[in-house]
């Protein structure tokens, strides 16, 4: 079952989905909206195009993104593909999961989001991977309304709730070593 705004409001108010910080504009007919933090991962800029990426070495995924932070504005080159993260930090109930989507009036300007899974049990804040597809730069501003989070109830509660690499996390959290 699909939270409508009726589920999602009481769901907050009664604790069951934690969101901090709280703002009433950012729930919808049925989801949630996320802003946008000060953050973003870039590719780092030092790795020229014959470097080969091993994502199962540690050594090179430690080096593979630069986050810079506390930024007025967020520039997205044109063709570039970037790590940035929900304002809202987010904490959801074991028979919860959530759907994230890109916010269809930044897909009409040539961004790219594949889509997220909130896992049962999450906690922590968003980390999104956006993909720039327009022959021009795009510029977004933190604090604006980005991403959309469409919560659905499990049958029942989940056996193992979610503690993998990025439960917890605040900001952009670059990938973990696959294992």
């Amino acid at each position: 079952m699909i939270l409508s705004d009726y589920d999602l409001e009481h769901a907050i108010e009664e604790g069951r989905i934690v969101i901090r910080p709280f703002s009433k504009e950012i729930i919808r007919e049925n989801g949630l909206d996320m802003r946008l933090d000060r953050e973003i991962g870039r590719h780092n800029p030092d790795l020229d195009a014959d470097f080969v990426l091993d994502p199962y070495k540690p050594g090179d995924v430690n080096i593979e993104y630069v986050v810079e932070k506390d930024l007025d504005k967020l520039v997205i080159k044109s063709r570039e593909q970037v790590l940035l993260s929900t304002i809202e930090y987010i904490e959801v109930p074991d028979n919860m999961v959530g759907f994230v989507e890109l916010r269809s009036t930044w897909a009409r300007h040539g961004l790219i989001m594949p889509p997220t899974i909130i896992d049962a049990g999450f906690k922590g804040t968003v980390t999104l991977e956006v993909l720039n597809s327009s022959s021009n730069a795009i510029m977004l501003k933190p604090d604006t309304r980005f991403a959309h989070v469409i919560f659905a109830t499990t049958l029942n509660r989940v056996k193992n709730a979610y503690a993998g690499a990025y439960l917890g996390q605040k900001g952009v959290k670059v990938p973990k070593v696959i294992k």
